[in-house]
């Protein structure tokens, strides 16, 4: 069972939206893999650090673990013990046929066949067209397919914008390289006929639910991607040419002169793809980091004046 979630992030379960994303960017920033090639346990940190971010930054789950109806891996609780969660698929869990129950497919609108809900009720071979009396011809049922088989298929956000195929294995043991389709995004489910259990009538389908996975420093926002990119002070004032990562790879983008914080620059094409066809753009806002130390900023600073005065409209 994973560790609570607040605790992961070091922050009380009264935290805001704001104060949970603020803790997360700080520890990501800190722990990220590439800044500990050599440690190991900083990467399973971070790990943890990220799956402790994507349930408490989404609402609804953040909602249902405050309630008790799903532990800190996102699975359902299980009121008599039982255990749990996915770990990436969990044929056979469960109790119903094929060994799934009912909460393993919340949320998916999948068909209903009516003709196997009356026959778990009657048992097969119940009488069909009977005449007065209820007795007449037993018909007996067609062969049942194989049951469904779920999954939870978590995918990085980089490879989700730019529909990076994904490798799954499958219960049978076969391994298959998952298109993602156009607009994917956080729940999206995909069907993948004949991959279920094998029946009398034929096998059952593979259920893999999409699961985006938070990154460090891209956030989604509809079909665009957004990141905060910091610039010197030099760079604000003089502009300058600046490396900005996107989820395609690293461009060069333009600063003009005299930008300040705050500022939007827009890169087309960069966000995620849309189901109506493109792609969303990613949206770049500055941020300016001024020196820690004063003295230095004043020097800085110093020779930059126009001797015009921005209070002079106030009368000051």
């Amino acid at each position: 069972m994973a560790a609570d979630p607040y605790a992961t992030l070091g922050v009380p379960r009264t935290a805001t939206e704001k104060d949970v994303k603020s803790a997360y960017r700080k520890l990501a920033k800190e722990l990220h893999p590439d800044r500990n090639k050599d440690n190991p346990k900083a990467a399973e940190r971070f790990s943890d650090v990220t799956k402790a971010y994507d349930l408490l930054s989404d609402k609804d789950k953040r909602a249902r673990f405050d309630r008790g109806e799903i532990d800190a891996d996102g699975n359902p609780a299980m009121p008599f013990g039982g255990g749990g969660g996915f770990g990436g698929f969990r044929p056979g869990a469960g109790g119903g046929p094929g060994g799934f129950s009912a909460s393993d497919f919340e949320g998916f609108s999948g068909e209903t066949d009516l003709g196997d809900l009356f026959e778990g009720l009657f048992g097969r071979g119940s009488t069909r067209g009977a005449g007065p009396g209820g007795f007449g011809h037993r018909r007996q049922a067609p062969p049942q397919r194989g049951a469904n088989i779920a999954y939870r298929l978590k995918v990085p956000f980089v490879d989700a914008a730019a529909l990076k195929p994904q490798r799954i294995g499958l219960a049978d043991g076969a391994t298959i390289d998952l298109k993602l389709p156009a607009g994917v995004d956080d729940g999206t489910q995909m069907r993948l006929k004949g991959k279920g259990q094998p029946g009398a009538g034929g096998h059952g389908d593979a259920l893999v639910t999409v699961e985006i996975e938070p990154h460090p420093f891209f956030t989604r926002d509809g079909d665009d991607v957004r990141l905060e990119l910091p610039i010197t002070l030099d760079e604000a004032v003089r502009g300058a040419k600046v490396k900005v990562p996107t989820v395609d790879g690293p461009v060069m983008l333009t600063v003009a002169p005299g930008s300040g914080s705050g500022k939007v620059l827009r890169l087309k094409g960069r966000g995620f793809s849309r189901r109506s066809g493109g792609r969303g753009d990613q949206l770049v806002t500055l941020e300016i980091e001024l020196p820690g130390d004063l003295a230095d900023l004043a020097g800085r600073l110093e020779g930059w004046s126009d001797g015009s005065n921005p209070r002079n409209r106030l009368g000051v």
